[in-house]
């Protein structure tokens, strides 16, 4: 097990994200950010919060997304999925969404949030933050437009973000299987 981010680097990188995202999308108000269930609404949920205590905002257009039943692999095997909460309180017609996943690895997740996307309207763009960027591990080809970390990994290997609110530590680590 290697760490790639320790309680103190996450924090740093989270700031940093939200920085960036608030240079590109200054106002917000045609912004909305929408976090991918499961692993990907820790992430955004906490790019939400500091946003808003960078910004002073007290309203964000913030949305969770499941993507359970676009997934091309849905019907791959016998098990019985079950899909989380999608929490979408808004229209994304002609807005700027700011996609958030904490890891991206082949892209396929990515690719399933666009389908399910397109059933709350038209964006006028998408652009993706994740926290870590597994980037020669691609089958679809899709690259973030915010990233935490980039990292070099094998098919092998595994990333696990563990979140305080859920793991009770902030932790980003490389595991080999």
């Amino acid at each position: 097990m290697k760490i790639l981010l320790d309680h103190t680097q996450l924090n740093i990188t989270l700031q940093r994200l939200a920085h960036q995202l608030i240079e590109n999308h200054i106002s917000l108000a045609d912004t909305a950010i929408i976090g991918i269930q499961p692993r990907g609404v820790w992430l955004s949920n906490r790019i939400a919060g500091i946003v808003k205590d960078i910004t002073g905002y007290q309203h964000i257009d913030y949305g969770k997304l499941d993507i359970t039943f676009y997934r091309d692999d849905v019907h791959s095997t016998n098990t019985i999925h079950v899909p989380s909460q999608t929490h979408v309180p808004f229209s994304i017609q002609d807005k700027d969404v700011i996609l958030v996943d904490d890891v991206l690895h082949t892209g396929r997740t990515i690719r399933a949030a666009m389908d399910a996307l397109v059933d709350f309207g038209r964006p006028r763009s998408v652009e993706l933050m994740v926290l870590i960027d597994r980037r020669f591990s691609r089958e679809v080809p899709i690259q973030p437009d915010y990233t935490g970390q980039t990292i070099d990994s094998i098919m092998t290997q595994k990333v696990k973000v563990y979140w305080a609110e859920k793991d009770s530590k902030d932790e980003v680590v490389l595991i080999d299987q």
